[in-house]
């Protein structure tokens, strides 16, 4: 257990926070001292063609130890934190024996980790628990998932009488940011299927995903002297106000749940003259995403219509651009990989927790890029900010896992 909790703090205390705002890969700077750390690591504990590409691309091989034919299977995970919560000078703490109580992450600033409010914590009392000084995220996710993946592959060398296929691994920059799969390149990595370690709690095994889209909203005003402005100013904020307030009332992040989808507004900037606003767009089902994307673009158009003829030209821009997909599509061909990650875990008393991600991975764009992708728990929780924590027996398990899934793909193939 001390060699994973040094292991994954070795990679939580590296800052690895993508940029959205930079058109680099990485997108910053920082995710190549992390990325070049578990290079070096990857050949330490064994692996062969450890590469790494110019875009901090890492991949690397396990070599099959069995004589008959095994198809190459993957383990995918990301080494960058979400640029949601800063994650600079992380300083891990370390809580054994949990006795169930409040965790106080911070006791000059009253931050506490209540399972009050986190009430999953009581699922891991009495275990050890690694979480933030609350003033960081963690970075759980996803350097839980590349602990797990090394580790496994580790365990997989130290063991040679377990017998397995050809196994790649594959670590990404930038997915956080929507990037991750961008530039992954497929055909190199050379495996059937693959899986990437990126759920949260022990038990999660998904294979279906949102659909996802970005929409940007501009609206123009006029600006003039407030004390003459009738019939005149257009205040492009109160225009902004007046699109929001279409919007389903309830189909917003904080009211559903499950398959339900939602609309989201994260950004709003603006002037008299100029307001743009940014949200996002989910939902599983691609009818109702498609309705989704044109609600967008009908209210845009009811907007315009009232303005025009005050404007002289639309005063509502809104373009709108798809992020991913549901992989459901994909895998769903394919669901004997979705039920070998399944039968692992029940042979390792672990009870699958199947259910649709809300949200996306990177394997929701590498299934659609010809490696069907599910997702498998990496066991941490409240990812994206300072209650960020997880159990170091649920990085164990999900590395049992690992281990569990090559050695079942090679006694299925014989």
């Amino acid at each position: 257990m001390q060699h994973i909790i040094d292991r994954f703090i070795s990679y939580v205390i590296v800052d690895t926070e993508s940029d959205p705002n930079s058109s680099t890969t990485p997108s910053s700077e920082k995710q190549w001292v992390l990325a070049n750390q578990l290079v070096e690591e990857l050949k330490a504990i064994g692996m062969t063609e450890v590469t790494i590409d110019e875009n901090a691309y890492i991949m690397a091989t396990l070599e099959s130890n069995v004589s008959h034919h095994v198809p190459t299977i993957g383990f995918v995970s990301h080494f960058d934190t979400t640029p949601d919560f800063t994650g600079a000078n992380v300083k891990p703490q370390i809580i054994r024996d949990y006795d169930g109580g409040d965790i106080v992450l911070n006791a000059a600033q009253n931050i506490v980790l209540s399972p009050n409010y986190f009430k999953d914590l009581l699922l891991y009392k009495g275990q050890t628990l690694i979480t933030t000084d609350g003033t960081t995220l963690l970075g759980a996710d996803d350097k839980a998932g590349i602990t797990e993946i090394v580790s496994a592959m580790e365990f997989l060398i130290q063991n040679p009488q377990l017998k397995h296929g050809k196994i790649r691994v594959g670590f990404t920059p930038d997915e956080e940011i929507g990037r991750g799969a961008h530039k992954f390149n497929v055909q190199k990595f050379g495996a059937e299927w693959a899986y990437t370690m990126d759920g949260s709690q022990i038990g999660e095994l998904e294979y279906e995903n949102f659909n996802a889209a970005g929409a940007k909203i501009t609206f123009k005003g006029k600006s003039v002297h407030p004390g003459y402005a009738k019939g005149k100013m257009i205040n492009s904020m109160l225009i902004a106000n007046d699109f929001i307030n279409e919007l389903p009332k309830n189909e917003i992040p904080q009211e559903t749940i499950d398959y339900e989808g939602f609309y989201h507004v994260h950004h709003l900037t603006g002037s008299i003259e100029e307001t743009v606003l940014e949200l996002i767009i989910r939902d599983h089902s691609t009818t109702e995403f498609q309705k989704r994307k044109e609600t967008i673009e009908n209210i845009a158009s009811k907007i315009n219509e009232k303005y025009t003829s005050q404007f002289g030209e639309p005063i509502c821009i809104a373009e709108i651009k798809d992020q991913y997909f549901n992989m459901k599509e994909k895998v769903e061909p394919v669901m004997h990989i979705v039920a070998i990650a399944e039968e692992a875990m029940k042979n390792l008393g672990i009870d699958p927790i199947i259910k649709p991600i809300r949200g996306g991975t990177d394997g929701s764009q590498l299934s659609y890029m010809g490696l069907p992708c599910p997702n498998i728990f990496a066991g941490g929780h409240n990812f994206h900010g300072k209650y960020e924590y997880v159990p170091v027996e649920s990085i164990q398990k999900a590395i049992d896992v690992i281990v569990e899934i090559a050695q079942l793909t090679a006694k299925k193939s014989l």
